[in-house]
């Protein structure tokens, strides 16, 4: 089933990953995969989770930081955090009825 979803490193998930519309693979293969891409998306809250305590934790240490370039490190970190869960808000709204489409990502 992992054939259809690649890892995206970044954001640390699964994604869809194939070339044709799912109404073009066998039923199983439809339901298997529609099971395996909400299985990833119930995982994307937790996930986000863990993103937001460690952008908390970083938060604390800029809070408490004097040093300009080591504030300019934590800010960069903690801004690049953010988007990575605003990267996983949008798939964890990419529903299931969003696969009827073919979904090839480019990374």
């Amino acid at each position: 089933m992992e054939k259809f979803f690649t890892h995206d490193e970044r954001i640390g998930i699964l994604i869809p990953n194939f070339q044709q519309t799912l109404e073009l693979y066998d039923l199983e293969t439809q339901y298997a995969i529609l099971y395996r891409w909400e299985q990833i998306r119930g995982a994307i809250p937790e996930r986000i989770s863990k993103l937001e305590a460690e952008i908390n934790e970083k938060q604390a240490r800029l809070n408490a930081e004097v040093n300009l370039q080591k504030s300019n490190q934590l800010n960069w970190q903690i801004a690049e955090l953010a988007s990575i869960i605003i990267d996983l808000h949008i798939w964890y709204r990419f529903h299931s009825d969003h696969l009827h489409h073919p979904v090839k990502m480019d990374t």
